[in-house]
């Protein structure tokens, strides 16, 4: 386990149990005392974690992490989940991405599919030269990594960036979302509740969030299964205002069925 795993997974204790130990946190790294030691101090000094004596508190920003510690979290689901959204990007449409680690898998997802001149997945459209798309995104990240794809067309809002998850957000934004229309939005989130619907930590985030939903024919929710079943702080959208989920094979079937009967498409991945 490298610095930015074992990093990643102190977080991730923190955030399930809120205060830990030196001692159980070791036994659960597999690593030295003295090594958590240094990590706690290290997470400590960007205001990610309180120190105690012994151990370590959950700061109030440990539950919004920011995206290079999101990362490593289920990552193999969110590429399953990633690769699915893609499946449903067709020549010609224009797709909303917001940020987060498992839209980002999405996002690549979709410029190897306008790459691909194999088969794909049998609808032929991306065989051949005319494959595109826009991408009409938040996320500086994504953005940065599609503007150099020839067959994909990137619209970026405006807004201020926010340093944990690269986003632009606030009034600026709605500037350019005003004036679009998206064929589908791929929503990352936060929580997902079949009553609750989509959340998120920030509120200046969900409203952002919120708004380019709003601009969609569709909106498909990307979240893995630790996010079903919980809520964040600042709604983004109404379950009603939700087309499909998009999960991984843990998803329970009792949570899936909640959502089933409210109407909402999942599929698990």
């Amino acid at each position: 386990m490298n610095r930015h795993e074992r990093l990643t997974m102190l977080l991730e204790l923190l955030s399930e149990r809120e205060s830990i130990a030196v001692e159980e946190a070791a036994e659960r790294l597999g690593v030295s005392t003295a090594t958590v030691r240094r990590d706690m101090d290290h997470l400590a000094q960007q205001q990610l974690l309180v120190r105690t004596h012994g151990g370590a508190v959950a700061g109030n920003v440990s539950y919004d992490l920011p995206l290079r510690y999101k990362t490593a979290r289920h990552a193999a689901e969110k590429e399953r989940i990633g690769h699915a959204a893609a499946k449903l990007v067709r020549s010609g449409m224009v797709v909303g991405l917001n940020g987060g680690t498992t839209t980002t898998e999405a996002a690549r997802a979709i410029a190897l599919r306008g790459e691909s001149s194999g088969s794909g997945d049998g609808a032929g459209e991306n065989r051949g030269e005319g494959w595109t798309a826009t991408v009409v995104t938040n996320a500086l990240n994504i953005a940065s990594e599609l503007t150099v794809r020839p067959r994909i067309r990137v619209v970026v809002t405006g807004g201020v960036a926010r340093e944990k998850s690269y986003e632009l957000i606030g009034p600026l934004a709605s500037h350019i979302l005003d004036e679009v229309t998206l064929d589908v939005m791929f929503l990352g989130v936060d929580a997902l509740h079949h009553t609750l619907g989509a959340t998120a930590h920030h509120e200046v985030e969900a409203a952002t969030n919120r708004l380019m939903a709003s601009r969609a024919q569709k909106v498909v929710v990307l979240a893995d299964s630790s996010k079903l079943d919980r809520s964040a702080f600042a709604r983004i959208c109404h379950v009603r205002e939700i087309h499909t989920v998009i999960t991984d094979s843990a998803a329970p079937d009792e949570t899936v069925q909640q959502f089933e009967e409210q109407g909402v498409a999942v599929v698990r991945v």
